[in-house]
């Protein structure tokens, strides 16, 4: 069986070692939890209860009358505590709702989504999929329901399952592949009912050996195939991971649906089990917890709006005093400013780097070396658009293809004299997403 990939990228230490191994451990929230009202690309919810109003597990208690939104759910049953701002994983205030756990865990009575599945039309599902607030939990959190139901023109072919998880200490895709695998083959059998697609690729990259051998043995049917990746960065890129398996790309400023594409996380495919065999929407995820801080790292399986903090305490605490903590992996994630911050929809990790794991480097001047131009996934030259950047020149690095860097860091990892590559390209994709909306 041929290994797929594609040209270019990086090989960081992976780290998968801390995590891989260990079951998915099942952890319930404290006395509170926060549940943002924005855990999704779009536009944020609107609070449906108010202060003192009691709530179950599994109740909408955010919704908003928006195409590109996703509804949010209480993940403990209790009082309501508070509506008010609170600080995200992205740094900034996000209207939360407080919830006060009772920890009796009382499931709300109909959640609406349950019915004969195999009996419902296209249009139900989708909706089902809609209440449930199931959005993409890779990391980008783009509503699922837009997603599974793209314009009539736009024939789908393959859905591709995103097994990658290049990221590196990342591991609750890789665990979740394993023990819940059954429920993951039933959320792709709903992605090809929906979208018509003749074929689905379990893409999984090579250091994944366990997952690969589980699926080829379960004899799976023809239209869905498993294709073994090299491991490399960044393999689970949504344009790459095409162009591995499929051999299509993607055009500049088009959608994988315009080349007959829809890709999936796993995690996403999970949640359909959830909602249309238990009736739950969208109210917990699997979370890696890592990173050389950490006393005891693990994959978490924990209710959304649980904080950092009994996280990290869950997994022991930390064995030394942490320098740098991250949600997502530590090539793409975000640097956190505290450590009370809750789980949201698109939390696939949280890692906490000792002083040595989270150094950083001064700038030195560019060698010229070209390493970044070699590794850019997207055949991009980011050393110039950086430097177009520096200088304000707008117009160069348009013409330098900036709005294409898919923003993997690559570049900066890869660069000998530690240059900021990727900050200043997202500093000039924010200058033309600005210039476009002022030309519009």
């Amino acid at each position: 069986m041929s290994i797929k990939t594609f040209k270019g990228g990086v090989h960081p230490n992976y780290m998968k070692q801390l995590t891989n191994k260990s079951p998915i451990q099942v952890l319930e929230a404290g006395a509170e939890v926060v549940i943002p009202l924005l855990q999704h690309i779009g536009k944020i919810c609107e609070p449906l209860v108010k202060k003192g109003d009691y709530v179950r597990v599994g109740q909408k208690i955010g919704d908003v009358d928006a195409f590109v939104s996703s509804p949010v759910h209480a993940s403990v049953s209790g009082t309501v505590k508070a509506i008010e701002p609170r600080l995200s994983n992205g740094g900034v205030n996000v209207n939360s709702i407080i919830i006060e756990n009772d920890f009796t865990y009382t499931p709300v009575e109909d959640s609406g989504l349950m019915g004969d599945y195999e009996r419902m039309t296209k249009e139900e599902i989708i909706e089902v999929i809609h209440s449930a607030g199931i959005v993409g939990m890779g990391g980008a959190g783009f509503p699922m329901h837009i997603k599974v139901n793209p314009p009539k023109d736009k024939i789908i072919k393959y859905i591709i399952l995103n097994g990658a998880e290049c990221e590196p200490y990342l591991s609750s895709d890789h665990r979740t592949m394993l023990e819940h695998t059954e429920e993951m083959l039933f959320g792709i059998n709903v992605l090809m009912t929906l979208s018509n697609a003749r074929r689905t690729f379990i893409a999984v990259e090579d250091n994944k050996p366990d997952v690969i051998d589980k699926l080829l043995k379960m004899k799976l049917p023809y239209s869905i195939e498993v294709v073994p990746l090299e491991t490399k960065y960044p393999q689970g890129s949504e344009k790459h991971l095409i162009k591995a398996v499929t051999g299509l790309e993607v055009p500049h400023g088009k959608l994988p649906a315009d080349v007959g594409v829809i890709v999936n996380n796993v995690d996403t495919c999970i949640s359909l089990y959830n909602a249309l065999i238990k009736g739950m929407p969208l109210v917990r995820r699997r979370v890696t917890v890592s990173g050389g801080a950490v006393a005891n790292p693990g994959v978490y399986d924990v209710p959304i709006g649980m904080t950092f903090r009994e996280l990290f305490e869950a997994a022991g605490g930390f064995k030394s005093e942490p320098a740098k903590i991250i949600m997502g992996g530590p090539m793409m994630g975000a640097a956190q400013v505290s450590l009370d911050v809750p789980v949201v929809k698109t939390t696939s990790g949280i890692l906490a780097f000792t002083k040595k794991e989270g150094r950083t480097y001064g700038e030195s001047p560019c060698l010229r070396c070209g390493k970044c131009v070699d590794v850019c996934p997207m055949h991009l030259m980011p050393n110039a658009i950086a430097t177009a950047t520096r200088l304000n020149d707008n117009d160069k690095a348009e013409k330098l293809h900036a709005m294409d860097c898919v923003e993997c860091g690559s570049c900066s990892y890869t660069c000998p004299s530690h240059r900021y590559l990727v900050e200043r390209i997202r500093l000039a994709k924010s200058r033309l997403q600005i210039i476009a909306a002022k030309r519009k």
